[in-house]
């Protein structure tokens, strides 16, 4: 049986030139941006590893898509994020739970969608704006590539960062 890992992502936006300006992102244009976001996914993902990927992979150039796809290590769980109704991806995926690292997490693509009934809630949209959030009892993390280096994260990663967020917070 072949060991994999299981990853993290979000927001990824291939082929959305104006993400750059919105964002801030740290690239010259969408060719260099798209490149980049490769490069990164693939240091990290193997080709059997499991990417769970909360939304807003391509923005519209739906002939795009499969070439994006083809580049990129992994199999990919989509779950529907804002600008995924008009690409070709089809998700319909609005959340899932999974249980990792003995944890049941629940996933989700808008923070307002979080579940009060999970500690420990992965999500996405809201780009560079922050990592970790707390909501009364629960930990919101933000997958989003803008606020880990342009790159998928791991289940330890996140619990590394929800440990940084308490250990600021007192």
């Amino acid at each position: 049986m072949t060991k994999f890992k299981t990853w993290f992502s979000a927001d990824t936006h291939f082929g959305h030139p104006n993400i750059i300006k919105y964002c801030k992102r740290p690239f010259g244009n969408i060719e260099i941006m798209n490149k980049t976001l490769i490069q990164n996914w693939n240091a990290r993902i193997n080709k059997h590893d499991l990417v769970i990927f909360l939304g807003d992979f391509a923005l519209k150039d739906i002939s795009k898509i499969d070439e994006y796809l083809s580049q990129l290590n992994g199999h990919i769980t989509f779950i529907k994020g804002n600008h995924d109704s008009n690409n070709s991806l089809n998700t319909r995926i609005e959340y899932l739970v999974i249980n990792i690292a003995d944890q049941e997490i629940f996933c989700t693509h808008r923070p307002e969608d979080y579940s009060s009934s999970y500690l420990i809630n992965l999500v996405a949209h809201i780009h560079e704006k922050w990592k970790v959030r707390k909501i009364y009892h629960n930990y919101l993390v933000n997958v989003g590539v803008d606020v880990w280096k342009y790159s998928p994260v791991s289940i330890n990663e996140i619990l590394e960062a929800i440990n940084e967020f308490k250990e600021g917070s007192r």
